[in-house]
Parts: structure tokens; sequence; C-alpha cells
């Protein structure tokens, strides 16, 4: 993050806002899983049998539903062999059939210290929206990775599959610790490294990294997966409430400024905060990067089902 914007903070001896442990409620409720049940992830980009409409692939397989032929080398299997073309053409064809292939639905989210901040909570906020990207993948039989990172990747769920294993999703998420300073690139260089396969990545943070986001958005584009950036505010940081001479502590690192708020401050930062939005938009669109930005004020259930379709990522 530069440093022309400050980072989320606190008043030195005042409560914070309302913690991600303190907000009750489920991840999902079972009215919303209704309504997901009939949506489904989609990826922009036909990664060899990866596109729900397109994933399908012509290989040798014991499908039912034939597709084609093509003349038998040595080494095919003798089972699917066309015996009924050899008896009247005395030429050996293999047939070929429609196999369906799996997506790979990967969620990477922050969980640094600095998301559990704000009112609604953004650490809450993210994983509900993870929660329920992951069970539309369940739903769907896709195959679904779970990451959370701080200064690198701290915990994992990968390769869940089928709606029965919602549950684990949901306990995941749910015990998932939120604390430490953040470094982005060096997670996404750990991810990029360690996730070899093709797919769609949907990265929720609040992108406020001292290191930056360009090096993280680099290694993960280097993968070649269909990626998705959502930035992930507060409504105290968009619009904060302050005034007077303040003693600001930086909630990861504790590093201090000593302020004081005035009007003019106030403009200054939220231009500044817009720019840095605006710098973060353009460069994940220069590389093929879909970005959404969104305050936590805006219902986490309106963002999936209107601006997460809208981008096109779910149908």
């Amino acid at each position: 993050m530069t440093t022309s914007i400050p980072e989320p903070g606190r008043l030195s001896g005042a409560a914070p806002p309302t913690g991600e442990r303190r907000e009750r409620g489920p991840l999902l409720d079972p009215e919303f899983m209704n309504r997901l049940d009939q949506l489904d992830i989609v990826s922009r980009k036909i990664f060899a049998g990866k596109m729900k409409g397109e994933r399908r692939s012509k290989r040798k397989g014991e499908s039912v539903e034939f597709a084609d032929y093509r003349n038998y080398v040595v080494g095919d299997d003798l089972r699917f062999l066309d015996w009924n073309i050899y008896a009247r053409l005395e030429r050996l064809f293999l047939k070929l059939f429609l196999e369906e292939e799996d997506l790979h639905v990967c969620l990477l989210l922050d969980a640094s210290k600095s998301m559990d901040w704000g009112s609604p909570n953004k650490a809450l906020y993210v994983k509900r929206v993870a929660a329920a990207l992951a069970y539309i993948g369940l739903v769907n039989y896709d195959r679904v990775s779970l990451y959370a990172y701080a200064d690198g990747l701290t915990h994992e769920l990968p390769g869940v599959r089928g709606r029965r294993l919602t549950h684990r999703v949901v306990a995941f998420l749910q015990e998932l610790p939120i604390g430490g300073p953040s470094n982005f690139s060096a997670a996404a260089k750990q991810f990029a490294l360690g996730h070899r396969r093709k797919g769609v990545l949907v990265v929720l943070s609040d992108f406020l990294d001292k290191g930056g986001f360009e090096g993280g958005i680099r290694y993960l584009v280097g993968r070649h997966m269909d990626v998705y950036a959502v930035q992930v505010l507060s409504p105290e940081e968009i619009e904060p409430v302050l005034a007077g001479d303040l003693r600001l502590v930086d909630v990861e690192d504790d590093d201090v400024a000593e302020v004081t708020v005035s009007r003019a401050l106030l403009d200054r930062y939220k231009v500044n905060l817009q720019a840095y939005c605006q710098s973060l938009r353009d460069f994940c669109t220069r590389r093929g990067v879909s970005y959404l930005f969104t305050s936590t004020a805006v219902p986490f259930d309106q963002l999936v089902l209107n601006y997460l379709r809208h981008k096109g990522l779910i149908q």
C-alpha cells in the first residue's frame, strides 16, 4: 500500500469496531442455500473441458453419450473398438465419448489482522461470500479448494467435492483464525508454486498491504487461471468519522501516526483511497483479472446473487 493512504487503524485506548467473533449468525442459512442451488460457477476461458456447457471433451471413456470415431493406434484400449465397423470395413476404429470434466474452483481469503475490522466485519463478510461460492461449486460437483493467507498461506482445505462435504467447508471457515500481518505477494507466490491446475480463482481481500498488490497479482496471472479480485472495505474505511488530535495505531504492525484530523485531511484521504482502488482496478484489467469493489454495507447475498453474476462468475 502506498504511504499516502493511511492503513486501517484504531484510536489508542478506544474500542475497535465490532470484531468478527462477536458478530453472530450462520455463514449460510437454509433459505439462501436453496437459492444458490440453482446457480453454477463458470469460466470465461476454455480450459480443455473446464467450461460448463463447453466443459465436455472428446476422450476415450465409458460415458453413454457417443461423440466420434478415430483410427486405432497401438496401445489404445481394445474395449473401445467398434467391432461392427471392423466386420464391414475390416478397419479398426476407436469409439470416443463425451466425458464431463470437473471445474476447479479456488478461493483465496485474506485472513490478516486488518480484515478483523469494521461493522459489518470484513472477515465475516468474506467468509460468507467464500461459503456461498464454495457451496455453489460443491452442489455442481466441482472441485473446490480454500486457502487463507496472512504473511503467507496459513490454512488450506484442498480438493473437496460434492454437496455432502458442505459441513467441512463451513467448519473450516468458521474456525479460521484472523490475525497477523499481510503479505499478499508471498502468499500468491506460494499458491502459484503449489497449485498447478487451471480453473477459477477468486481472491477476497481488502488489498491494504504495505508490500503492494502488483507482485501478488502477477504471480496469480502467471498460473493462467481465470482470476477474480474482490476488494472488500468497511464503511469506516470508506467514510471515516474522525476529528481532532488522534493517535492512530496500525492494527497489523502497531505502526503509530499522530495526526490532527480536519475536513481537508479527510477529503485528501478519500481522494487517495479512491486513487488506490482505481489503480488496483486498472492493474487487474490490464492483466485480464476481473475486479469488483464492495463495501461490507452491501448485503453479502446481494453481492453473490447480483454483482458476481453480473461479472460472469456465476450464472
